[in-house]
């Protein structure tokens, strides 16, 4: 009887730290998946500041350049593509990724025209709200940069964990799949060239 006891006791120790294994393993990935996923909203929050922020530049610009209606018209075009691109946070894939920093880009590149443009335009360089708006947009332009490493850090963390041994046996029976991080541009390990 003290024998059957004995190994029914090691058999439970036995089950109750396997059972805490894969609790904790599930746990973990849980926490970490469901960071990942807080992080992807500050980011997505981050590009919605500078969406916001890009009617009252173009209305600013628009009252000094009126006839820079082409470049006016293609930011607005841009902000308008960039703010569709939506992302299923639990879910996000190398191809979604890919799409949405292509429309986040186009603007990007739309936004830099129209501050080139303005260059043309001495009163509204000196314009206050003008001066205030380039400086919040510049800042917004920070925040998505931190949003994006962090977002960054929180895959990568959680990708970490469903791939080391032995989580990387469990991650598929408890359907944690690879998230994907955001990557620099093609062509952005070369400097630009610049011209006078």
């Amino acid at each position: 009887m003290k024998k059957l006891l004995g190994i029914l006791g090691f058999l439970f120790i036995i089950g109750l730290l396997l059972y805490r294994f894969f609790v904790g393993f599930y746990n973990t990935g849980i926490e970490y998946q469901e960071n990942a996923k807080t992080a992807w909203s500050k980011v997505e929050s981050a590009y919605q500041r500078r969406a916001d922020l890009i009617p009252n530049l173009v209305n600013t610009v628009k009252g000094y350049a009126a006839h820079e209606k082409e470049t006016l018209e293609a930011v607005i075009k841009a902000r308008a593509s960039a703010t569709q691109t939506k992302i299923d946070p639990s879910n996000i894939t190398p191809e979604q990724l890919a799409k949405f920093q292509q429309a986040q880009q186009g603007l990007s590149g739309a936004l830099s025209r129209l501050l080139v443009t303005v260059e043309k335009y001495p009163d509204l360089k000196a314009d206050k709200h003008f001066l205030e708006l380039q400086s919040q947009l510049e800042g917004t332009e920070n925040r998505i940069k931190v949003e994006r490493d962090r977002y960054n850090d929180a895959v990568n963390k959680f990708n970490k964990h469903i791939k080391k041994f032995p989580g990387n046996m469990l991650a598929g029976m408890f359907g944690f799949k690879e998230m994907a991080r955001f990557q620099s541009e093609k062509g952005a390990e070369k400097a630009p060239k610049v011209q006078f």
